[in-house]
């Protein structure tokens, strides 16, 4: 069984027991339980597919907090404009909130 969720804009596929990374979530604390229910679809696994318009009714996904504070990869914005010398260097880390998916209500 598994759910499409969508979590502050951005739409993940939920099943029980994975992990998932999304945007920082503010006031999140360690093994707090968290629940979404903007769920867009289920999907119970013997053909029975529940699509919402726009949510499905009732529906929702249980998580816990596994750590509200993850740093992602480093990706460096490189400008330069030849035969000026202009060059800048930037970079950025996004921050995650890691949560595990305990279940999926239908």
């Amino acid at each position: 069984m598994y759910a499409i969720v969508e979590i502050q804009g951005q739409q993940f596929k939920a099943e029980a027991g994975k992990k998932l990374f999304v945007l920082h979530i503010q006031n999140a604390e360690a093994g707090a339980t968290v629940e979404f229910e903007r769920v867009l679809l289920v999907d119970n696994g013997n053909d029975d597919i529940k699509v919402g318009v726009p949510t499905v009714a009732g529906a929702k996904v249980v998580c816990e907090v596994v750590s509200p504070l993850v740093k992602g990869d480093k990706v460096l914005v490189f400008h330069k404009k030849r035969s000026k010398g202009y060059r800048k260097l930037n970079g950025h880390r996004q921050q995650f909130t890691e949560l595990t998916i305990k279940e999926v209500v239908a």
